[in-house]
This record gives structure tokens, sequence and C-alpha cells, in this order.
């Protein structure tokens, strides 16, 4: 788990002279880059502060149902509305954030397999050393993929699982041999400096974009500061600073 503080002190937002508020957020991780700099826009333009801690979907549904309460929460749209259902979260405040695309990732030197159709992608699993990706939204899609590419059973002993996409680039940047790994593009990105290659994103016939929604959460603390927010989240200024992220 990380929890990331988007650094400032409390004092009046720039519109309205209301006074600002600290914005506890509970979300999913294939957003990150996006949110970070979207709660930058938030502290400018609000004077509100984004406190965030991001989880993979399956953590952040057994928050929920442990009974933890944040002011907003982004997840997936099946999980968003769940949480709508069980009362967790309001549904007249829900806002898309976007899409994220899932690719494919080598260590820095060495030679990028073949991805770009879906045969390719099926032979380049075939082939590798070792298969990595993790457990989460876009690890789950990923093993209906190989198995309906029929070569899911074949690649089970030499696959590893993490609970998250960071886990699995630290594992393929630590690697040896021909290793492949997958993971949403916004989580690679972050990693191709520290010795991660992207080799590219899925073939677009099997392509898996993952959508992310947020909502204020009932009860939220910050509840009229997060409905600001969420607000701000659907102008199209803040739809360029995610989309510029990677999430589409």
């Amino acid at each position: 788990m990380k929890y990331i503080l988007i650094a400032g002190v409390a004092g009046l937002c720039a519109a309205g002279g209301a006074m600002a508020a600290d914005i506890k957020v509970l979300s999913a991780g294939a957003v990150e880059p996006g949110l970070h700099a979207f709660a930058e826009q938030v502290k400018r333009d609000l004077g509100h502060e984004l406190k965030i801690i991001f989880n993979t979907t399956p953590q952040i549904t057994k928050r929920l149902a442990a009974g933890e309460v944040y002011d907003i929460l982004i997840l997936p749209p099946a999980p968003i509305e769940q949480a709508v259902k069980d009362g967790k979260a309001v549904a007249a405040t829900r806002v898309p954030v976007g899409r994220v695309g899932a690719g494919v990732v080598v260590r820095s030197g060495v030679a990028a397999p073949n991805v770009a159709t879906v045969d390719a992608l099926k032979q380049a699993l075939l082939g590798a050393d070792s298969v990595v990706y993790n457990t989460a939204s876009s690890g789950i899609y990923l093993d209906k993929l190989f198995a309906k590419m029929g070569v899911l059973e074949q690649i089970k002993p030499k696959t590893t699982r993490y609970p998250d996409a960071g886990a699995v680039m630290e594992h393929v940047i630590k690697g040896k041999g021909n290793e492949i790994g997958f993971g949403p593009i916004t989580e690679i990105k972050p990693h191709e400096s520290k010795g991660l290659r992207f080799v590219g994103p899925l073939p677009a016939e099997v392509q898996n974009y993952t959508s992310y929604d947020a909502a204020v959460m009932t009860g939220a603390p910050s509840d009229e500061a997060a409905k600001a927010v969420l607000r701000q989240l659907a102008t199209p200024a803040a739809k360029a600073i995610f989309a510029a992220k990677g999430v589409e």
C-alpha cells in the first residue's frame, strides 16, 4: 500500500473563500500518474489537498467491506456500482475518470518479442522463460485472454503473479533470461527509466481497457469539498490532465 500526501497547508480556497479541506481518496493504482497531476490542479484551483491511498481493486473491496470510509472512491465501474448498492457510495456523484490499456514489458537490453498480433503474442508467451502479471483487474483479464488463446495451462508452471502491477515491474527489472511481463500502461511508463522496456500495447483486437469511475462515499468527512473535486474532475481541463498521463 502506498500513501501519498499532496503537500500543502489548509487555508482559504481560491474560489469563493471557502475553507480548504484535506480530502481522503481511496483509488485503484492504475490511474496514479493522472491522479497526482489532477491533485495539483485541485490544490491550485480549489485550494483542497488530496490525501491519496492507492490499492488494487480486490484490496479496496476488502477495505470497504471492513467499514473504512473516505471522501472519494475511484474504482472500475462494477465495484463502484456494488459500493452504491451497498450504500457505501453516492450514485448521483459518480463521474468517469478514464480508461487504461494493458501493455507488454521486458527488461532493458533484452530483445523485444513480437506482440503485434494475437498469434505473435501467443508465440512470445510460449517462448518466454517466465511470464509475470498481477492478480488485480488487468491480471484477471489476462487469465481469460490466455485461456481463450489456448496457452494458459501451458504457461502456468512458469508464471509468477503479484497483487499489484508495481511489483510486476520490479520483478521484470530484476529478472533474468527471456522474461515477459504485463501491466497497465500507466504503471509501465514510470518504470522505463529504471530498467524496463515497454514493448507495446496488447494487440488491438484483444486490448483490454479498464475503465475507472469516481464517486463520493456515503458519510464522507469532507462531503461538500469532495463533490467540488468531482465537479472539477468532469471538466475538459481535468480530462486533458489525465489523458496526458495515459488515462484516456
